[in-house]
């Protein structure tokens, strides 16, 4: 976990993830009377196996996967294992766990819902808009502070995960929504003079919890039925614009993912819109 946090630099959440993974692995373990020793490929197969059988998602098992990986990948270079059982570990399938995303005509709803009128509200209109014109993490989103702010250009500075840092453009409806917040909402919220953009109610900076219940009440209020979360709106913001002819290396840059495989998945929901899209309008379909 040291070496993860001072030569890798992960996030706090992102150590967070892998010390339970790692926890919950060496407890299986412990439980069978085995030790690091004594782990083979079939063992870590079953130990996932096993999570899977506990209704872990195929995503959930990758992630998984890959805490197991970069463990033993360490004990192996530190010589306290000579082989790795990971090594040659297929990751398991992704494709079946394609996320779901709003429609257009959701977002449009749900952007609405807020009252504008009041300074609670002009901020979660402020939020949201930015939400889905950025697509960062909800992390990323209530850490957003001032001074990485840039309405005129109309971008964003996000510090994501490994500390990587990127730029994100702002369009002009978020950039005139967040304007007016700043203008007519924040300075009644900040009563602490504390950095970040979006405030609650005592004047503090938002929890990751606070504003998923804020998308969640929402979410009711614009008739949005389905399990509304902020990586639901993360996912709608990719998708429209793959649908709208983004290049994936684009979109790649713009979620801050590391791999562009990860980026992929997107290709497959436009694939599957399309293909539902044209069963329904074309005549000979």
């Amino acid at each position: 976990m040291a070496h993860l946090a001072v030569e890798r630099n992960l996030a706090s959440r992102t150590l967070e993830a892998y010390g339970r993974d790692l926890d919950s692995f060496c407890a299986w373990l412990g439980h069978r009377g085995l030790g690091l020793g004594d782990v083979e490929r079939s063992t870590v197969r079953n130990f996932i196996g096993e999570r899977r059988d506990g209704g872990l998602s195929a995503r959930s098992a990758a992630r998984l996967l890959s805490s197991l990986r970069g463990f033993f990948l360490y004990l192996a270079r530190e010589g306290v294992i000579s082989t790795d059982p990971t090594a040659e570990l297929r990751s398991p399938s992704l494709w079946k766990t394609v996320p779901h995303a709003l429609t257009t005509s959701e977002v449009e709803h749900l952007l609405a819902a807020p009252d504008p009128s009041t300074p609670l509200g002009l901020r979660d209109r402020a939020m949201l808009e930015t939400l889905y014109a950025t697509g960062v993490r909800v992390s990323e989103l209530v850490g957003l502070t001032l001074e990485n702010l840039r309405l005129d250009p109309g971008f964003v500075r996000i510090m994501g995960k490994g500390r990587k840092e990127r730029l994100v453009p702002l369009g002009s409806s978020a950039v005139e929504w967040v304007d007016r917040y700043l203008r007519e909402a924040r300075p009644a919220l900040d009563r602490l003079g504390v950095p970040e953009v979006f405030l609650n109610h005592r004047g503090g900076p938002l929890t990751r919890q606070g504003f998923w219940k804020i998308l969640r009440a929402h979410g009711l209020r614009a008739g949005i039925r389905t399990r509304l979360t902020p990586h639901v709106l993360r996912h709608s913001f990719a998708t429209h614009l793959v649908e709208h002819g983004a290049d994936l290396r684009s979109v790649q840059m713009m979620l801050g993912h590391a791999s562009l495989t990860t980026t992929e998945i997107y290709t497959h929901v436009a694939r599957e819109r399309l293909r539902r899209l044209y069963d329904e309008k074309h005549p000979r379909a």
